[in-house]
Formats: C-alpha cells, sequence, structure tokens
C-alpha cells in the first residue's frame, strides 16, 4: 500500500478540530498528541495516524501497534496523573484506526498487553472523573478501537460510507465465514451485527450522535464547527452525569433486549 492510500482523516480531523495547535514533542510519528482546547477548558487530543516509515512494518498503515498502544496509553496516563488535585481535563480520541498490528513480532512482544494497556489508561482517565469523547471520523476496527477510543464516556461518529466500527475488515470476515465478499454484504444487509455501515452501528444503541458532514475527507469550517458543537454538547451532558460508568450505553431504546436479558438474569441470580 502507498502512502497516497493511507486515511489521512485521524491527522486532518485532529489539526481541524484543534485549530493547527502544536503537536507535543515527544511521541512518535504514528501517535499525535495535541493540548488545546473545548469549550474554553484545557483538553488533550489523541490521534494514531499511519507513518510508512514505522519501524514496525504491520504498523504503517493506520493500525494499533505495540508502540502506538503505549504511547497512546502514556498520554492519558500523563494528564490523570498531572490532575489529580485539579480540574479533570477533557480527553478526545480522534478515531481512525485500521486494526491491530497483526505480526511475529507483536505476539512475541505482547501485542495484547500492549493494548490493554491503552484500554486501561483510558478506563482509568474516565473513572478518575476526566471527561473522554471519541470522535469516530474513519475506521474503528478490532482491538485497536478497543485501546483507543472504546473507553469513551460518549461515543460520536461521522455518518459517512468511509466510517466503519467492526471486529474484521470485509476480506478477512469473508474468509473466516467461508463466503465471498458480495455474499457477506448480502448477508450484513440484514444483520445489524455483522453490518459496516455506520448507521447499522448506530442501530445497536453504542454512539451517542451520529453527526452529519458535507466533507469528511477535507472538513468545511461548517464540518468543523458541527462537531466543535457536538463535542462541547457531549462534554455537557458527561459532566452533569454522576455516573462514570458505560451503563448509559444500555439505556437507548435499542438496547430494550438488552435490559431485559439482565433483568432475567439478575432474578435467576437472586
Amino acid at each position: 500500500m502507498s502512502t497516497e492510500e493511507f486515511s489521512r482523516r485521524g491527522a486532518i480531523w485532529l489539526d481541524a478540530l484543534t485549530r493547527g495547535a502544536p503537536l507535543l514533542p515527544g511521541f512518535p510519528p504514528s501517535v499525535r498528541v495535541v493540548d488545546a482546547s473545548l469549550h474554553r477548558q484545557p483538553a488533550r487530543y489523541i490521534a494514531v495516524v499511519p507513518d510508512a516509515n514505522n519501524l514496525f512494518t504491520r504498523a504503517r498503515s493506520g493500525e494499533v501497534g505495540l508502540r502506538e498502544a503505549w504511547e497512546v496509553a502514556r498520554a492519558v496516563r500523563e494528564i490523570v496523573d498531572a490532575d489529580r488535585t485539579a480540574e479533570k481535563r477533557a480527553i478526545v480520541a480522534v478515531i481512525d484506526v485500521a486494526s491491530q498490528a497483526y505480526g511475529r513480532l507483536e505476539e512475541a512482544y505482547g501485542i495484547h498487553q500492549a493494548l490493554a494497556g491503552a484500554a486501561d489508561a483510558y478506563a482509568t482517565a474516565r473513572l478518575a472523573g476526566h471527561p473522554v469523547i471519541g470522535l469516530i471520523v474513519g475506521r474503528a476496527m478490532s482491538g485497536a478501537f478497543l485501546a483507543h477510543g472504546y473507553q469513551a464516556n460518549r461515543l460520536i461518529a461521522l455518518a459517512d460510507p468511509q466510517v466503519m466500527v467492526h471486529a474484521m475488515g470485509k476480506a478477512s470476515a469473508a474468509r473466516v465465514t467461508m463466503r465471498t465478499v458480495a455474499e457477506l454484504d448480502a448477508l450484513t444487509a440484514n444483520v445489524a451485527p455483522m453490518a459496516y455501515d455506520i448507521e447499522s452501528y448506530a442501530s445497536l444503541g453504542l454512539l451517542w450522535k451520529l453527526m452529519r458532514v458535507e466533507r469528511a475527507d477535507a472538513p468545511t469550517g461548517a464540518d468543523v464547527q458541527a462537531a466543535v458543537e457536538t463535542l462541547e454538547a457531549a462534554l455537557a451532558d458527561i459532566r452533569a452525569d454522576a455516573s462514570r460508568g458505560l451503563s448509559g450505553r444500555l439505556h437507548s431504546v435499542n438496547r430494550a433486549a438488552s435490559l431485559r436479558v439482565r433483568e432475567k438474569l439478575r432474578a435467576q441470580w437472586q
């Protein structure tokens, strides 16, 4: 894959939302961290982006690899430690991640532990009172999404055909299910959890907002303003919510069956 084929959405939206604020030094090119503002309050923005010169070849196309996962965890834990006795800054995960990095080196050096470290950092921040918001601007695939963004108090996604949330890419899913990609598309048209379009994912009740923009690849001023306003609304919603958990995802109109199952299991357990 050439660099021209890499998705640049994470970098583009990070720069737009932070109004070109400088990147924090000390992080690798594949992890961009910016301290800027959200609703006139300090916030930290984090994105994982492609790096054609990444030392780990399996992490050159926007994957979350060993280094990316540990560096994301460091970026989050830095402000958790810094804000222990201060106002808890918001954390915005700008999400466009292809997958976790698959490779022998990654397996040998513990990709599972690195990804868990990033997920744990976000969860620790959320439970410590930091408002954590995930903005999905491109792909949110597999373990990469679990490590970078899924632990957010509120998840927002752009309503765009290139925005997708899934456990694996279409080609891989077709191989696992022993179907062609066309057959997989036909199947997912009627099975929302297996579908790739963001509208199907939204129907599962896990998104806080699905936001429409004019140009997802090159956001207009109006697109950026809409995103900022949505992030500000999410921040206010989190601040007004005493809960620091993720139980709010169960209370959308699309999760009624999940609530009933939990009630029945709880009754049987008691």
